[in-house]
Formats: C-alpha cells, structure tokens, sequence
C-alpha cells in the first residue's frame, strides 16, 4: 500500500498520496484554526487506494506565513500543489474557509475538479462586524482569549465532554496569531454568492444539524443556488462533522463520488 508522504514545496506543509489504478484523488482544504490532521479520522475510513493531497494553509500548522493572504491567494497555493503532482482529475473536498477555497478551484478549474464537496461552508460567512472585533483581540490578546467561546460553536455539546476535546483546544490556540487574524480577514472580505450559479461539478453540500458558526440554513440557501447540489445534514455534529462523525462524513465521500 502506498503511504502518504509529508513534505514541504514552496512553504506549504502538505501530505500526499498518489492513487492506484485510476482511483480517485481527493484534495482537502480545511477550516479556520486547524491544520491537515482534521482529516485523520475522515481519511482513515476511506479506500486505501484512493489519492490524497491535503495540507497546512499558510499560517497554519507548519506551513510558511505570507505578509497577507485572501481566498484567492489561498487558492493559488493549492494550485502549485496540483501542477507538482500533475493532479489533472480531483475531487475537491472543502470544510468552512475550506469550502470558499474550493469554490475558487471549481471555477478555475472546471475540466479537472470531478466532483465537489462543500462542508459546514457558504459563498458569504459572516459580516466586518463579526471579524473586525475577532481579529482585533486575537492580535491583542491571542487567540486563548477566545477559544471557549470558538469551541463551543465548533462541537456540539456531547462531544465537549469526551476525552480527546482538549487536542482541538491545543489545535486551535496553537494556531499562530497573525496567520489566523489573516485568514479570519481572508473569509471577511470574501462574497462569492454571485459565482454559486456558474458551479456546474455534481455537489455534496454537508452541514452539521448542531453547528453555531454556520447554520445548516445558511448551509442550504448556498445548495440551493448550485445548479447539480444535493445537501445533508449530518445528526449530533457541529462545525466539524469529519472530527465528531467521521464514518457518516465518509460513507457520503464514497457514495456522492460513487467509487
């Protein structure tokens, strides 16, 4: 069985793994305040011949900073990652900030991106009044400050009280400040509402029925205006359903790709 192997290019931490026999390659984009191994239990449950390129967004885990970042930057970084491994066909799989990054590709990228996953995502996530005042007391006063209130929109409230909560926690507040202020401002200024119509990849839109930081209604009114989207909610998981329910989150993988 081939590994995934783990290196760097350009700056970028990232794990890859090729596929075998024309399998499909999955490449992950992944949510604000954590780093490539929110996939761990998602991938684990997954064919062992299928492809993998996931990664560290900058600022993020060990993957190199940048003066500033914006979705589109984001995107140009995944984009050098595909042409070094000459990634021509991929499922793009996005969670949260994730998803807006996937979007980008699908669009860029029409011919290669297969099929798309959208998870806990929107074209549009919040206002400057949500994000001015949040990346303000991250940089003042880190981002320990406020990662109570972070976690408790991230989980739903079960899942708080099991043993391995407290290594989201370290995720999070490990997460370099300035790089999370970056993408925190990255996700602000991002609108693509507009581009949700040109989106013409067969879509899997996934929403945890528990998550405060976007609401599976928010979730839905993005499915609704991708012309080839099917959308479900997943039971008794928050902003992360690939952490608190893994083998549901995989099971719509293999059935949406239909592999």
């Amino acid at each position: 069985m081939t590994r995934e192997t783990f290196t760097a290019l350009d700056g970028l931490y990232h794990g890859y793994r090729p596929a075998a026999d024309g399998a499909p390659v999955l490449v992950f984009a992944n949510s604000l305040g954590t780093d490539l191994r929110v996939w761990d239990r998602a991938v684990a449950r997954l064919p062992a011949a299928w492809g993998l390129l996931r990664h560290d967004k900058r600022g993020h885990g060990l993957s190199a900073a940048r003066p500033t970042l914006s979705i589109e930057s984001m995107a140009d970084d995944l984009e050098v990652l595909l042409d070094h491994y000459g990634i021509t066909r991929f499922v793009g799989v996005g969670l949260s900030v994730g998803g807006l990054i996937m979007q980008r590709l699908a669009l860029r990228r029409p011919q290669a991106m297969t099929h798309l996953v959208l998870s806990d995502t929107a074209a549009k996530i919040g206002a400057p009044e949500l994000w001015n005042p949040r990346i303000s007391t991250v940089l003042s006063e880190g981002i320990a400050s406020i990662s109570d209130a972070i976690l408790s929109r991230w989980f739903a409230p079960g899942y708080q009280t099991g043993e391995d909560f407290q290594m989201w926690r370290a995720m999070l507040e490990r997460t370099p400040a300035e790089g999370y202020a970056q993408v925190c401002a990255a996700i602000r200024d991002a609108d693509y509402t507009a581009d949700l119509a040109s989106i013409t990849q067969p879509t899997l839109v996934i929403a945890g029925a528990e998550d405060a930081s976007t609401p599976p209604a928010l979730v839905k009114a993005m499915a609704d205006q991708i012309k080839d989207a099917r959308f479900v909610e997943i039971a008794e998981a928050g902003h992360l359903p690939c952490v608190e329910q893994p083998e549901r989150f995989a099971e719509l993988l293999r059935a949406h790709i239909g592999v």
